[in-house]
């Protein structure tokens, strides 16, 4: 199995190689050497390839122990495509079901998350090591179904490894805790109704009818509904909601806008009278009108998967030549998707900030569009969510506890669902950066947060993106004693005597950063530039519209920025029906009433404004290729011009006198 001299196997940091049942080093290339993504050479080190990643320590013989850099490991599922290339071969695509007839002088690792890897191998013994390792990585991504187990309840991960010394320990627990105590994960009845609380959301609280799951599966276990509704009224209204996901709160503007999110309408049920009278109170309550908006105008999955997939396609080198790379780009319609989901967003939040209505967003599943959404509202219109605690919050709070399938969707059970895979995480993460390049100074954390949140969601470390919703990530806990806790890079741990006790969940989220970035790379997740004091309310919003305010039972549906009446569903008869004079000055021109209070941010979604995430997707290319791309910022543009001098000046050479 080991390819070191004399026998000896490189101590993988922290990994507890030594133990059967836990991550295992397969094969090792001693002396391999990674080429550097700016073009500057390249540095030795150990490739390693275990059961679980693809890790290379630089400058580390067998025996060193030493901090695992994020930015040189690479977990299986994120690995996309491996390339074995000879000086005597064509290069060869390593499949599971492809045999390596070549010793390959080089390995190129195309990662899912945009990075490229390069490993050599000098021609000074290690020619078995390269053939072995080739083949060990084809094997151990076809081999590895720890995924599949753990999004079905079961675990993958076993066996507690060697405990790290007593005063690392305690460093890295502390620097967890300082960490996590200043965000809400929202797996207790009072992070609920702490953020409740910091809303001011009158008439709304916090219910338990989902404590134990029966009511919904795929919802949290604690639900912001209306004060005035019981939990056994509410029992009667989950029926009525495609996957039983009922209305509920998830924003509050100080101006009285409420934003909910919900499933669609079940279509075949037939609410009764004492249904109808429990459905209006969740949706219409005594908060004046209810406006639906629904996702119909935003890309569908199978839209944000083929443009994901061809703009990963165009990111790599020599995929187009290059005075027709931006029409490609154009072509790929991601930064389109981007564009009308801020756009849509834009449309949301103004409503709320000018009109005292409530916004039901409205999605088939209520899983994945509706999460995308609901966070760019809040981005837009609450300066908390803009801080990084109250960022790490949001998404606990609008994905990971609201029951966003993250292994389906990231394609980490590819094999299994092809046809669920949509980045649908990775737009918002994009999106997310649109509004930092035009806002920087009012957001808390920086391009570097986004981009190890980015690059994170195809790790299987962090139970954030292990899991599809709470009921799933409950049931794994359970199923490890609660002696044993784990980390990212050591396995299992068994305290074994330690004063301290166990940790409160088995994987850690994926805000423990200290698990893998040093302090100085944390640092840099904060934006210096942004807001020094924390976070004001918002002021309240303007006075709403006397027309609007006339039907308390008024419902109308958000299309194209236009309002337009739409009735419930069984609202088939009057009095419930929709009124001409309640419905008068609705229709069109409504959103652009309002003045913008402070701390409301509306965003440029024109086409030249909307700029693609050079950093996170040419990260692939040749530095060479990276300038010239696009020109984000007068740096960008200093970039560009460099590269044409540079260009003029080789032609200039090169012509004839």
């Amino acid at each position: 199995m080991s390819g070191a001299p004399g026998g000896r196997r490189p101590t993988f940091p922290k990994l507890p190689v030594s133990v059967p049942a836990g991550e295992r080093v397969l094969e090792e290339a001693v002396g391999a050497r990674q080429r550097c993504a700016n073009g500057g050479g390249s540095v030795p080190g150990t490739l390693l390839c275990t059961d679980r990643r693809l890790a290379f320590l630089p400058g580390q013989g067998p025996g060193s122990r030493g901090l695992l850099r994020s930015e040189d490991e690479v977990a299986l599922p994120c690995i996309h495509k491996l390339v074995a290339a000879s000086s005597f071969s064509k290069p060869k695509v390593l499949t599971a079901t492809s045999t390596l007839k070549f010793i390959p002088e080089e390995l190129a690792v195309f990662c899912r998350d945009f990075r490229l890897l390069h490993f050599h191998f000098p021609d000074n013994g290690l020619a078995p090591q390269a053939f072995r390792v080739a083949n060990a990585i084809t094997q151990a991504r076809e081999a590895a179904a720890w995924l599949r187990d753990a999004a079905e309840g079961h675990d993958g991960w076993s066996c507690p490894g060697e405990a790290p010394p007593e005063e690392e320990r305690e460093k890295e627990e502390e620097d967890e805790e300082e960490g996590l105590s200043t965000m809400l994960l929202f797996e207790s009845l009072w992070d609920w109704e702490k953020e409740l609380q910091r809303l001011g959301a009158v008439g709304w609280r916090v219910s338990a009818v989902n404590e134990r799951f029966d009511m919904a599966p795929s919802l949290p276990q604690y639900l912001w509904v209306p004060s005035g509704l019981l939990d056994h009224d509410l029992k009667r209204t989950f029926a009525h909601f495609q996957e039983r996901r009922v209305p509920r709160l998830c924003w509050h503007h100080p101006g009285g806008g409420d934003l909910l999110r919900a499933a669609s309408f079940h279509p075949a049920s037939e609410p009764g009278g004492e249904d109808m009278r429990c459905l209006e109170t969740l949706l219409l309550g005594d908060r004046g009108p209810c406006v639906l908006a629904d996702v119909a105008e935003l890309p569908t999955l199978a839209d944000i998967q083929l443009a994901h997939l061809r703009l990963r396609a165009l990111c790599l080198p020599g995929a187009v030549a290059e005075e027709k790379w931006l029409s490609a780009l154009e072509g790929t319609r991601w930064l389109d998707h981007v564009r009308t989901c801020l756009r849509k967003a834009v449309e949301v939040v103004s409503l709320l900030a000018g009109k005292r209505c409530s916004v039901v967003l409205q999605e088939p599943s209520d899983r994945d569009l509706n999460c995308l959404l609901a966070s760019l509202v809040q981005l837009l219109g609450d300066p908390h969510a803009r801080s990084l605690p109250g960022f790490q919050s949001l998404v606990q709070r609008e994905w990971v506890a609201a029951g966003h399938p993250f292994p389906r969707r990231l394609g980490l059970l590819c094999r299994d669902t092809p046809r669920e895979e949509a980045p649908v995480f990775l737009l918002f993460l994009d999106c997310t950066w649109q509004l930092l390049w035009q806002f920087p100074a009012d957001f808390g954390f920086t391009e570097a947060f986004l981009l190890a949140l980015h690059d994170s969601s195809f790790s299987p470390y962090f139970s954030t993106f292990r899991f599809s919703c709470q009921r799933q990530r409950g049931h794994s806990r359970m199923s490890r004693p609660p002696s044993q806790t784990y980390r990212p890079v050591g396995g299992w741990q068994d305290p074994g005597g330690h004063g301290r006790g166990p940790r409160s969940h088995t994987f850690p989220p994926v805000w423990a950063w200290e698990q893998r970035y040093t302090r100085q790379q944390r640092e840099q997740f904060r934006n210096p530039m942004g807001p020094l004091a924390p976070a004001e309310p918002l002021a309240p919003g303007t006075p709403a519209d006397p027309c609007l305010c006339r039907g308390p039972r008024l419902v109308l549906t958000l299309a194209k920025g236009s309002l337009c009446p739409h009735p419930l569903p069984w609202w088939s008869r009057p009095p419930h029906r929709v009124s001409p004079s309640e419905s008068q000055g609705t229709q069109g021109g409504l959103l652009g009433t309002c003045h913008p209070p402070p701390g409301l941010l509306l965003p440029c979604t024109a086409a030249p404004c909307i700029r693609l995430w050079h950093r996170c997707y040419l990260r692939g290319l040749p530095q060479e290729q990276q300038r010239g791309r696009l020109a984000p910022s007068l740096a960008g543009l200093a970039e560009e011009l460099q590269l044409l001098q540079d260009r003029l000046r080789a032609w200039t050479l090169r012509r004839p006198h």
